[in-house]
């Protein structure tokens, strides 16, 4: 691994006289108005280089001759530089990828400040700016190696202690910034519903039957058929129309395909405030339609109202795939469409594959998890492929961990954007090790984790450290 590599070389090292400005000890003698952003310019660059070397090499001789590595040559790298009111280069720091292949593990390094600056503040803002820089660019791990004596600032700026390290014969820390992006997600669309479905649960049959609570559909008692019913968000609907109406039919469709169960309709309930809107809005649906062709057999339309679209979709099987069939020790597979892009407006929330397929590839996939008969599988929905991950092993009765670096992925997407986006169509199944996943058609499938006895769903990393992304269970129905 070459972060593994380099990360004893690259550390945030820090002039030691800085600290107790850093930590606010020291009155502000000097002008501390000054902008952090992004390296613009070549002499930017070499004025950081210059303050890099100045201290590294010349003062704390941790370096001989030159700082410069792998890192500095690395396209990717972004550097953020504090300047005064003059243009006048304050301080800066370096942060890049971990691996080749971005996989969402970003490390900061070369933290350093001009002397001129060490007690106006800009060393604490530079290490805010890195770890705001990086999760807004879909980072999921953040690393920094630490000068031992800087290890209770980085403390007070909320970053976490993970291991002592030797670095050229000096005392550092391995720390990390703890990312909660995707606890966030799950917390704000799943986190409720235990709570909210309550009442529900006490009549007989009451949130389905046993072995099917929290499911994506429903079997009908009494029947081979399969229910299943969402919503679209009346914000999608005004915004969109027509998106929303194909949405309308993909989000339900892709949980009958998920319980193995092959469509054979769908009900419809569409308001609007204006005939034009309605008209849109059903014509996504249409289309959508006959892309899949499942028709739509009937439903509620109404006009002069505000928006809303919700749609029904029934299905038919006699062996369900239940999300809450698997054990500890089954393995995870993502079966996933990865062509396509970002739905315009969308970027980051919602990936669309779906709108450019034909017929045929649509049914192949839709088919995917019946052919394949898994123990256990889950459409992922908008709580991402970790949240959907946690809700399925939540329903199995067990915790799962994830293999970032095998989790298939678009090239257009972060990695922290892929695992937390409505992803199109996207399966996350779980079975035996030995158990043979039937062909996807278009869609690709990767094996990606298993499931634990360790409650909520861990990231592991090709290090081997594991990061924890959700805490405990999704949605708190528990075991189905």
């Amino acid at each position: 691994m070459r972060c593994m590599q380099r990360t004893a070389e690259c550390g945030w090292l820090m002039y030691a006289s800085d600290l107790a400005g850093l930590s606010g000890t020291v009155p502000v003698e000097a002008d501390s108005h000054f902008l952090i952003q992004p390296c613009s310019s070549a002499s930017q660059l070499g004025t950081y280089r210059r303050l890099r070397r100045d201290i590294f090499v010349r003062e704390q001789g941790l370096f001989a001759g030159s700082d410069h590595d792998d890192v500095d040559d690395d396209p990717r790298a972004v550097v953020l530089v504090a300047t005064a009111s003059d243009g006048s280069v304050l301080g800066g720091v370096r942060l890049a990828p971990c691996t080749s292949t971005d996989l969402g593990w970003w490390a900061g390094s070369r933290l350093v400040v001009s002397s001129a600056a060490r007690t106006s503040g800009v060393g604490p803002a530079l290490v805010r700016a890195a770890c705001a820089h990086a999760e807004s660019h879909g980072v999921l791990r953040f690393d920094a190696t630490v000068q031992k004596q800087n290890e209770t600032l980085f403390t007070r700026l909320g970053w976490v202690r993970r291991a002592d390290l030797d670095v050229h014969g000096a005392p550092h820390v391995t720390m990390y910034w703890p990312i909660d992006r995707i606890e966030r997600l799950v917390s704000s669309t799943k986190a409720m519903l235990a709570g909210v479905l309550a009442p529900l649960r006490a009549q007989p049959l009451g949130l389905g039957a046993r072995g099917f609570r929290g499911d994506d559909g429903v079997p009908v008692p009494g029947s081979d058929i399969i229910a299943a019913c969402d919503a679209i968000l009346p914000s999608m609907v005004d915004r969109d129309p027509e998106w929303a109406g194909w949405c309308a039919a993909l989000v339900n469709l892709n949980d009958l395909s998920a319980m193995g169960a092959r469509a054979v309709g769908m009900l419809d309930s569409v308001g609007a405030p204006t005939q034009s809107r309605l008209t849109r809005i059903v014509r996504g649906l249409a289309n959508a339609s006959q892309a899949w062709q499942v028709p739509v057999l009937g439903g509620h339309t109404q006009v002069g109202v505000p928006s809303s679209l919700s749609v029904t979709a029934l299905g038919s099987t006699l062996h369900p795939v239940r999300a809450g069939g698997a054990s500890a020790g089954d393995v995870l597979t993502l079966t996933a469409d990865l062509e396509g892009n970002w739905r315009r407006g969308y970027r980051g929330q919602q990936w669309d594959s779906s709108s450019r397929r034909n017929s045929e590839e649509l049914t192949q996939m839709a088919s995917f998890v019946a052919r394949t008969a898994p123990r256990a599988a889950k459409d992922v929905s908008m709580a991402g492929l970790v949240g959907t991950t946690g809700m399925l092993a939540e329903a199995s009765g067990t915790g799962a961990v994830l293999d970032v670096a095998s989790i298939p992925k678009p090239d257009a997407a972060s990695m922290g954007e892929w695992v937390t986006c409505f992803p199109g169509f996207a399966m996350i199944t779980a079975d035996r090790p030995d158990a043979i996943t039937a062909p996807s058609g278009p869609a690709v499938s990767a094996r990606c984790g298993q499931l634990t006895d360790i409650p909520g769903v861990a990231l592991r990393w090709p290090d081997g450290i594991t990061t924890s992304a959700v805490t405990s269970t999704v949605t708190g129905l528990g075991e189905a």
